[in-house]
């Protein structure tokens, strides 16, 4: 019993006005067809007699991804037909219902949408978010195909080509001139490929060979350069004459406060409290991105910064900024085993609010950076950059700046290569601040230790050496 697999056209159109693309399968000259995930929108695109791997033409700009998605479907179908020959039972029939399985495929969405929850469970509500956002632009999709669900075994290499596709004709909210930014697409499907490898390896809903990602590549953006702050402006933010315990003033200390501690993030900082400040001097925290413990010695401008906002009534576990309130339900998990027992909505309430405060610095940054002159967009995580910019400029080894800013691995500084004693990270810091001495004021130093008269047998002896 010969069976043969081609692609054939339905030649009559869906309610979106497109093709569909059949799978005919062919035993003793009759036919059963399923249909693929591949349409096309017109019949001009799809070349039935083209040689494997080119039925759609060129003139469709997605016929790459889309011939690959028809060749591991047309494998797919091949596979069923070989796995049931074994058994003696490859009927065409049979062949089909093997490879069709959208009855019993788990909804995909129901999915994404439980392991969204999960992380907010499990009081990850920075990530919650962007699984989230995902998930609503999954379902505005499938609202555009007049679908509301997807199943696994619907979701191939041409869905995520034509998702990413709707994907970029989406506008960006902050800027409604513009579309959406590439970063942000490219998170969106790094969140789709990291679900379908949690459903595959972690719950096995579906088998590695029937991950979609296999056969999809999208584009991910080059990391772009960051505004940097050179020394001079630097002083220029550091000099200006601000009204003092204004708002305006407050802001620039919190971002000066950050680029003299190595680039603290706004998140950290805005938590800092006083018993994260040691008797000799040092400042001790956990980093809420990387959590990785940090110990770095006060740098004497940072010194002064926090004598602004130290009183006798200040309690080790009060919050170091004006920021956040010391009596917000959050504000009683002073430890970072209390902290990672919060409960999920009092996460979500301090990252809020966390986030609040930061967007308020970035606005008085900008205003900061007109005074100054600084044509340049301002933000607190510019301290980072610019700290790191500095000393690349007093040619501070990578490995050390890694350790500084408290990077995972060398690759974020150039990615992890190991740990470093505080006393070595403590010296790198303080070459990097400190400011090389006079030359006069070291002769003078010297003179003022000589004798007068051993100073004027000096004083000849130069002179009768120059003469």
């Amino acid at each position: 019993m010969g069976t043969t697999f081609n692609f054939e056209l339905n030649n009559k159109p869906s309610k979106n006005k497109t093709y569909a693309i059949l799978l005919r399968i062919t035993q003793d000259k009759k036919h059963t067809r399923k249909k693929t995930s591949i349409e096309v929108k017109r019949k001009n695109d799809f070349n039935q007699k083209a040689k494997q791997g080119n039925w759609i033409r060129t003139s469709e700009p997605n016929h790459k991804k889309w011939n690959s998605a028809l060749e591991i479907e047309l494998e797919e179908a091949k596979q069923a037909y070989r796995d049931l020959k074994k058994s003696g039972m490859a009927t065409k029939e049979l062949i089909k219902t093997k490879i069709t399985s959208e009855e019993v495929s788990p909804s995909f969405l129901t999915y994404a949408r439980q392991r969204a929850t999960d992380i907010y469970n499990e009081g990850g509500y920075r990530n919650f978010k962007k699984y989230n956002g995902f998930c609503n632009k999954l379902e505005a999709y499938l609202e555009e195909l007049h679908k509301k669900d997807i199943y696994f075994s619907e979701i191939s290499t041409a869905f995520l080509s034509k998702f990413e596709a709707y994907l970029y004709s989406l506008k960006n909210v902050r800027n409604s001139e513009a579309k959406l930014h590439p970063n942000t697409i490219s998170l969106t499907l790094r969140i789709f490929r990291t679900i379908i490898n949690r459903a595959i390896e972690v719950d096995k809903i579906i088998t590695p060979a029937a991950n979609p990602f296999m056969g999809f590549k999208y584009v991910t953006p080059k990391y772009a350069s960051k505004e940097k702050l050179t020394a001079e402006e630097i002083r220029k933010i550091e000099e200006l004459e601000l009204e003092e315990k204004s708002l305006i003033w407050n802001c620039r200390n919190y971002f000066m406060f950050s680029f003299y501690m190595a680039g603290i993030r706004a998140g950290d900082l805005i938590q800092l409290r006083w018993n994260n400040i040691t008797s000799d001097g040092r400042l001790e925290y956990r980093m809420g991105k990387t959590k990785k413990d940090r110990s770095i010695k006060l740098h004497d401008k940072a010194k002064n910064i926090l004598k602004y906002y130290y009183d006798e009534k200040c309690k080790p576990t009060d919050y170091i900024f004006p920021l956040l309130k010391n009596d917000a339900p959050y504000a009683k998990a002073v430890t970072n085993e209390q902290k990672e027992t919060l409960p999920s909505g009092l996460i979500k309430k301090q990252t809020d609010d966390v986030s609040s405060k930061n967007a308020l610095i970035n606005k008085y940054l900008k205003k900061i950076a007109s005074l100054a002159g600084i044509q340049k967009n301002i933000s607190f995580h510019i301290s980072r950059h610019s700290f790191s910019r500095i000393a690349k400029e007093k040619n501070v080894d990578n490995n050390h700046l890694k350790n500084i800013l408290g990077h995972s691995n060398i690759v974020v500084t150039e990615r992890y290569m190991g740990s470093f004693s505080t006393a070595e990270t403590d010296a790198v810091m303080k070459s990097i601040f400190e400011e090389k001495p006079d030359p006069k004021e070291k002769v003078k130093e010297i003179l003022k230790s000589i004798n007068p008269d051993e100073l004027e047998k000096i004083i000849a002896e130069i002179q009768k050496e120059n003469y």
